[in-house]
């Protein structure tokens, strides 16, 4: 019985116990029990192996022991201690070492552009052939393209890169412009090619030679022809249907070029550069190279390049020769166009590819986007990312950019509605043909939406009258879509700007709007003459008659030039100047016709208001998007809403934030500009012509329509956050034309403020409404 208690009382425990005791057992044999006597001569070795001599790299500490040994005098090793060094600071207060680092990672790294190409000119061909060539070559390059001649003209072609050596001699200019391209371009391309201004080059087949050959591949390769008298061994390669070159052959020539200059004679300038590179590169010219081969072409006059249908011309790299400029452009057009038809082929087969794969899917055919290779439609994560479909009809369109319900179709959206139902016929006909023929369409509805990762797509609704073979005819409707893609984005090059030009800031200025001229000015002080922005004031004074006669007893801006005065006094270094204009008529355009004058033609304007706050940032901005004779800037400010109505019940804060309730972006003004003198004034030289036959365009237009209709420049029109204005019940001058006094009189009344704020004031001022 007492067993029996004792058992069920040791039970609950018994478990732990056995483990217990089992992980003492198994840690007591896991020990490694080393006796170690104070005697080196016990080490044996394989421990010295393991643990190696003191001070010794030869072999490791064991960690279960001490290593202890002796020196070289027989003496115990002492323990190591560590040495403090003290921190010293004038050994860190020394110039940090520079270190350079390359301004492209492509230079660090090594990486070469591929392909060189050398053009060798005459002063005869130099505006016919060489013209040619590069308006049918260059853009298509991505390396460099130069022409080499041996006179110095003054009159060079523009776009052209010329480098004239001043010898009219066929071997020294070939001598001059390899030397030229071994001290300038050998460090930056891979390949150089040598081509005459009467050859004609196909330059995405020459890119597709280039790009299959390795880059340190020693490779003369042309068209081989035998020297004359056959006493020098091996071939050289004729200059007419060109020849290419590698980096590493020509830095092997590269030592033995003069040489090749005083000892080798001959009258022909591809004949000489081959003896030279057989003599002392010891490689002579080839045809082709492994599977690649150089295609060219022998022309002969009055040739029909209609009836060309030979495999060596269709396949030709070059064509030789070439006896005008127009029959450049048409070979031209003719290799293009048999290149892009080999472009369409291969899009085509890569579409059935995608098709026949998709197959295969999970899904089967639905995993297939369409267009098959066109990126998929853009996929909204929220309602407010959901794309708008706009709808119209070959008259009208209903999404109109001033907010109308219903506007006109007209120039570009017209041409592209017309070019949508063209293709949208063509492509209908090739499928249906030849069983039913359809023709007499006519757009029933039509939808178009603007998707900015793939392009431009529509739903037409067609009505058509369809024809069997048999005759019979029936009106039907169908209803398809279509995809206008993006192609591919391409940087636009654009003048180099910098920050560091001086803006001239401009601020007409009438009676009505004196007193606000003076908080203009106090916010000027604090955020552009504090911090010394590079930037002139200039006010333009406008007076009327009867304003303009008492001037000297009451000036209607006596107070403003009393605070000019001031704030010179307070800033020594800022000067603010000022004209005075008599004028009857507000118009725009007449003041800055008189101040345009006064300055010199590379000025850069900014054009603003008594209500603009100006800052640092926007000025910065106005620099870098107003390019001489490329670009105009007109932002798009912040226009804050009445504090009352924005802040009813509330403070206003001091600077308040960027949001919906607060401002919005007045689209409505065109006020604020940023423009050169020059491009101002050649705008408004193009204008003479239309003001002759209407005088009142001075006052119907402004500043921003003048630059769209008679610039040509890129005139740029974007919201600007750092660009604000407080809200100031402007009053809108009667004698402005229609258009603009009936967008001031919008943007005063969307300046108020937000739809809902503007209801809410409504509601709680109708009788019964107040809580």
């Amino acid at each position: 019985m007492r067993i029996a208690m004792l058992v069920s009382l040791i039970r609950p425990t018994g478990p732990i116990i056995v483990g217990i005791s089992l992980g003492f057992t198994l840690s007591l044999l896991s020990v490694t029990w080393v006796d170690e006597s104070c005697d080196s001569d016990w080490m044996g070795a394989a421990d010295e192996m393991l643990i190696g001599q003191p001070g010794s790299s030869k072999g490791a500490r064991k960690p279960s022991s001490i290593s202890t040994g002796t020196t070289d005098n027989g003496n115990v090793e002492e323990d190591f201690e560590p040495r403090i060094v003290p921190y010293n600071k004038r050994a860190l207060e020394g110039p940090p070492k520079k270190v350079f680092r390359a301004k492209y990672a492509s230079t660090e790294l090594g990486i070469r552009e591929r392909l060189f190409v050398s053009v060798f000119t005459s002063k005869t061909t130099i505006s016919t052939l060489a013209v040619a060539i590069n308006r049918s070559l260059n853009h298509h390059l991505d390396g460099r393209l130069i022409f080499f001649t041996g006179t110095r003209n003054h009159k060079l072609p523009n776009g052209m890169f010329v480098v004239a050596h001043g010898d009219e001699r066929p071997v020294p200019n070939m001598f001059q412009s390899v030397r030229y391209l071994l001290e300038h371009h050998i460090a930056d391309y891979d390949w150089f090619f040598f081509v005459q201004d009467d050859t004609y080059t196909q330059p995405e087949r020459l890119k597709t030679l280039v790009s299959h050959l390795s880059m340190d591949l020693q490779l003369y390769m042309g068209h081989p022809g035998e020297f004359i008298g056959g006493e020098t061994q091996g071939r050289y390669c004729h200059s007419g249907p060109g020849f290419l070159l590698s980096r590493a052959l020509l830095l092997k020539l590269q030592p033995f070029l003069e040489q090749c200059r005083t000892d080798i004679v001959s009258i022909r300038p591809d004949e000489w550069l081959g003896r030279c590179i057989i003599d002392y590169a010891g490689m002579s010219c080839v045809e082709g190279y492994e599977a690649l081969n150089y295609n060219y072409f022998t022309m002969e006059n009055n040739m029909d390049l209609s009836r060309m249908g030979n495999d060596g011309f269709q396949n030709a790299l070059t064509v030789h020769p070439v006896t005008s400029a127009e029959l450049m452009y048409r070979l031209h057009k003719h290799f293009t166009e048999i290149e892009l038809q080999k472009t369409y082929e291969e899009i085509e087969k890569l579409q059935s590819e995608i098709k026949n794969v998709s197959e295969l899917a999970v899904d089967g055919n639905k995993s297939a986007l369409w267009p098959i290779g066109i990126t998929p439609p853009f996929e909204p994560k929220s309602r407010f990312e959901v794309l708008r479909w706009d709808y119209f009809t070959e008259d009208n369109f209903f999404s109109c950019v001033d907010g109308a319900p219903k506007c006109q179709l007209n120039g570009a959206d017209r041409d592209d509605v017309t070019d949508v139902i063209k293709v949208a016929v063509e492509e209908l006909n090739k499928k249906y043909n030849p069983f039913v023929q359809l023709s007499a369409p006519r757009l029933v509805n039509g939808y178009r939406r603007l998707d900015h990762t793939r392009g431009m797509e529509y739903t037409l609704d067609l009505q058509f009258q369809a024809t069997t073979e048999s005759g019979h005819q029936k009106s039907i409707t169908l209803r398809v879509h279509l995809v206008r893609p993006l192609s591919q984005v391409e940087i636009i090059p654009m003048p180099y700007v910098t920050e560091a030009t001086r803006v001239h800031v401009l601020l007409p200025l009438t009676s009505y709007d004196s007193h606000a001229a003076l908080r203009f000015l106090d916010h000027c002080s604090s955020n552009l003459f504090e911090t010394g922005e590079n930037a002139v004031l200039n006010f333009l004074f406008t007076y009327e008659p009867a304003e303009a006669q008492k001037v000297s007893t009451n000036d209607v801006f006596s107070e403003v030039k009393a605070k000019i005065t001031s704030i010179e006094h307070r800033y020594p270094s800022v000067k603010v100047s000022w004209i005075s204009i008599k004028t009857e008529s507000p118009g725009l355009l007449r003041i800055l016709d008189i101040v345009s004058r006064k300055h010199p033609v590379e000025t850069l304007f900014l054009l603003v208001t008594v209500d603009t706050m100006l800052n640092s940032e926007f000025l910065n901005r106005c620099r870098m998007n107003a390019i001489s004779g490329w670009q105009a800037f007109f932002p798009i400010h912040f226009q804050e809403f009445d504090l009352g109505v924005a802040y009813p019940d509330q403070v206003p804060p001091a600077s308040p934030d960027l949001v919906r309730e607060v401002g919005h972006f007045d689209r409505y003004t065109f006020e604020e500009g940023c423009f050169y003198n020059s491009d101002y004034m050649s705008s408004r030289t193009r204008m003479s012509g239309d003001l002759q036959e209407n005088e009142e365009l001075l006052e119907s237009l402004d500043l921003y329509d003048v630059f769209v209709q008679y610039s040509g420049l890129h005139v740029f029109r974007a919201v600007e956050p750092a660009l604000r204005q407080a809200y100031r019940n402007r009053t809108c001058d009667p004698r402005l034309s229609e258009d603009v006094f009936h967008r001031c009189l919008q943007s005063n009344l969307e300046s108020q403020g937000s739809r809902s704020q503007l209801a809410m004031l409504v509601f709680e001022q109708e009788p019964g409404n107040n809580t």
